[in-house]
């Protein structure tokens, strides 16, 4: 089967992961009109939902013949999992005989799936519509297929022979030449008294073995475990795995009665039963509740209506395909305790398709202030997909929070455009960001000198034209052979000569990482290149107040992973500063413009490697920066206690998140002693480095806390104990955040169905905050130990050296 979003599977032996392959076969009755030999081309763009997606093929076909047989493979880059029910292939035969511009013959669309919403194989003739391009709009002007009013005898001996094709009719070798013989007599006397016949282009798709079938995503299947021989144990698929038993649904449907509604009310569970529920609402939220869990919240939902933590357990518990259940558990949430964001979060996540149920939480939502909303905007924007409608309170939410502060505006606009390339969803983001813009542009400036709505959406779209200009900047300076200098040289030159208009801006545009500061222009003297394979531009831009802010732009990496967890370290810094613990943790600015683009705020800092190189240990680098002979090690108290935070908090943050591809070159150091990570390409336990050590801690940085046996190690130690325990106690709400990302198309997120429980499994929930201590300073002995990952860095230092 195949399903929508990222769960479109094939059922039985078909592979999703298979490009979207045809054959162009041949074309017929097509009249060229030129007097040169016909040169015939097709183009074939692909389009979902009416969304023309990915970029249009177009292959030259030289002819064979008067009926100009091809038999043509195009391949797109496009694979079976990203259709929908409403793909189409959109095909157009143009004529470029006369050497001039090419003139088009004919278009023809085709949907992939039936009405029966099964795909499409096998032998497909296409009516070209004389002059016209295909169309791949719902409905298409350029059906291909003729309509069945208009079917002959040609038709239905051609609808005969694609089941042929297919092994749908039984294959008798001398009935099949008596046939086959008779049908082409068959064709030329329809030839014959048709004088005008419609010009047609003959596709081949490709055929499987089994039926594929269209299954829309949510739907309770299951994929069949392939079968395996061991000890002539047989191990097969049974198809009723996972269906509900009859008599079991039937006995819970008594049990849950709604006229026993008012007995309910006065129920009160047993000690026995109080410690279950107290179990149960404990679970995480990616615990699946089992039947008789959900049946026993269900039977003391009354006595649990005062238990704030207890209502998405219970929405958990009803039966929302029960008419009558559902509405009485939509007026109990309505009573139920307000619940806290984390909470409502949960709600929002595509287990639950209520529109109340989402509404509430939405509801819930509206109360947080605008600095607690950013840190949870880039997931909100990701459950807007999960909603029923266009025009959900979710959206209307966004866009009203979004008027009264530009930051969230900014922002709430960057994650709309990265999402418009999703073929399922590119509607209703679509629809979301002319919201969007509708609503900016009718504010009306206020006395106070407040720009008004045309101007301030202005300011905001300024924003793609700089990263526009910057891409074609990157790409002229990659062109550039030679050395970095050179490259850098070219940089400076585009920034004073064809670009110079960027030194000076005719209006300040809002810095896309921080909207509400003014950029007046690039300073192109400290304008740079990293040196890497992507060539990173390291631009300075001069700021209305009279300062400069340092951007990094990159063109050619997927930067949401990165933005993704750099949210997560802002979020888990706000957590502990919540509870007086403050790690000086380094949470720079990342925003990804596009799926291959995007900005960083750059940190002036040292890799550990640089640092260990040049200085010989981190003591001596920090001894340049803050000297101080009565200090520890010679350094100020304040810059090692700076120093000593920080790496306790990464070493939570980096193993909590299951940060992989740890080296001293992404591990860098600021002159005040701040240590940060860069680079978060592997995430949630993925590393291409064997027998990784559960955290980051060389024995460098350890050696600069004045070894295993001092004091600043064991204040270390707490630290990380201390921060662990923290944001323990928001585990639901980190977990939340990431479920909300599962289908964002994400790679370590998207790519393992099982990343909620590995980052579920970090916070040890089964333990009590003693012996998770204890578990946490166990992790840090054995990252220290750990000899074979100082192997690995001394052959990456290798590495980097002769790249």
């Amino acid at each position: 089967m195949v399903g929508g979003g990222n769960e479109f599977r094939f059922f039985l032996s078909c592979d999703i992961s298979l490009p979207l392959a045809f054959r162009v076969l041949h074309a017929e009755h097509i009249l060229i009109t030129q007097q040169k030999v016909p040169e015939l081309f097709v183009e074939c763009k692909l389009y979902i939902d009416g969304i023309l997606f990915g970029l249009p093929v177009k292959t030259r076909l030289e002819p064979s013949g008067p009926t100009y047989f091809w038999n043509e493979l195009i391949t797109l880059s496009t694979k079976y999992r990203d259709l929908t029910s409403l793909s189409q292939l959109a095909f157009t035969v143009w004529d470029v005989s006369s050497g001039e511009d090419p003139e088009i013959v004919g278009g023809a669309t085709i949907f992939l799936f039936n009405s029966k919403r099964q795909l499409k194989t096998g032998r497909q003739k296409l009516r070209l519509w004389p002059k016209k391009e295909a169309d791949g709009g719902v409905p298409t002007t350029t059906p291909g297929k003729v309509p069945k009013n208009e079917r002959g005898e040609i038709e239905r001996l051609e609808r005969l022979v694609n089941k042929y094709e297919r092994g749908q009719i039984q294959h008798v070798d001398w009935l099949d030449r008596l046939a086959f013989s008779a049908m082409e007599k068959a064709k030329e006397k329809e030839c014959e008294r048709k004088a005008n016949l419609y010009p047609s282009l003959v596709v081949e798709l490709c055929s499987f073995e089994h039926r594929v079938v269209f299954q829309e995503s949510g739907a309770n299947f299951y994929i069949p475990a392939p079968v395996s021989l061991s000890n002539e144990l047989v191990t097969v698929w049974d198809p009723e795995l996972g269906r509900t038993n009859p008599s079991e649904h039937k006995q819970l449907k008594l049990a849950r009665s709604l006229t026993r509604g008012i007995v309910d009310r006065d129920l009160k569970p047993s000690s026995k039963e109080r410690k279950l529920l107290q179990t149960i609402i404990k679970f995480p939220p990616t615990r699946t509740l089992e039947v008789d869990e959900k049946q026993l919240v269900w039977k003391f939902r009354f006595s649990l209506m005062s238990e704030k933590k207890a209502l998405t357990k219970f929405v958990r518990s009803v039966d929302w395909s029960d008419n009558q259940e559902a509405k009485q558990a939509i007026e109990l949430i309505g009573k139920w305790e307000m619940i806290d964001v984390a909470d409502a979060l949960e709600l929002l996540s595509p287990d639950f398709e209520s529109d109340e149920v989402r509404g509430y939480a939405v509801s819930v939502l509206e109360r947080a202030d605008d600095e607690e909303l950013q840190c949870y905007l880039l997931q909100l924007v990701q459950a807007l997909r999960f909603e029923r409608s266009d025009k959900s309170r979710m959206a209307l939410f966004l866009v009203n929070r979004a008027l009264s502060n530009i930051e969230i505006a900014s922002f709430l606009r960057w994650y709309i455009l990265v999402e418009l390339h999703s073929p399922a969803y590119a509607r209703r983001y679509y629809g979301t960001y002319d919201m969007l813009e509708n609503s900016m542009m009718k504010l009306v400036g206020r006395e106070d000198g407040d720009e008004d709505g045309f101007r301030l959406w202005q300011s905001l779209t300024r924003q793609t034209d700089l990263t526009a200009q910057l891409c074609s900047i990157m790409k002229d300076v990659r062109n550039v052979r030679g050395s970095a200098h050179k490259k850098i040289e070219k940089l400076r030159q585009l920034l004073s000569g064809v670009f110079s208009e960027l030194t000076n801006f005719d209006e300040p545009i809002r810095s896309p990482l921080a909207p509400t500061l003014l950029l007046t222009g690039v300073v192109p003297q400290e304008s740079s290149i990293f040196k890497s394979a992507l060539n990173p531009l390291r631009l300075t831009f001069k700021t209305a107040s009279g300062g400069t802010s340092k951007i990094i732009y990159k063109k050619g990496d997927d930067l949401r992973q990165d933005q993704l967890v750099i949210q997560t370290v802002s979020l888990m810094d706000r957590l502990l500063k919540l509870e007086n613990l403050d790690l000086h943790l380094t949470p720079y600015r990342v925003l990804a413009t596009g799926q291959d683009e995007g900005m960083l705020e750059f940190i002036p800092s040292s890799s550990l490697a640089q640092i260990l190189s040049e200085h010989r240990s981190i003591t001596s680098y920090l001894q340049k920066f803050h000297p101080d002979e009565d200090g520890p090690f010679g350094i100020t108290a304040q810059c090692l206690e700076t120093f000593i935070k920080s790496c306790a908090g990464y070493s939570v943050i980096t193993y909590i998140l299951g940060v992989g591809d740890r080296h001293l070159d992404n591990l860098l150091l600021t002159d005040d002693g701040r240590l940060f990570h860069v680079d978060f390409a592997f995430i949630l336990g993925r590393d291409p480095k064997p027998f990784p050590p559960p955290m980051k801690l060389c024995k460098e940085m350890v050696e600069a806390m004045g070894g295993a046996e001092s004091q600043y190690y064991t204040r270390f130690k707490s630290y990380c104990c201390e921060a662990y325990n923290i944001l323990r106690k928001s585990s639901s709400l980190i977990l939340n955040l990431f479920k909300l990302m599962e289908r964002s198309g994400i790679p370590d997120i998207s790519a393992d169905e099982s990343g909620g429980l590995k980052l579920q499994e970090k916070f040890r929930l089964d333990l009590d905050d003693e012996e998770a201590i204890h578990f946490f300073q166990d992790l840090i002995n054995e990252s220290v130990s750990a000899l074979f990952p100082q192997m690995v860095e001394t052959i990456h230092r290798w590495a980097q050296y002769w790249r």
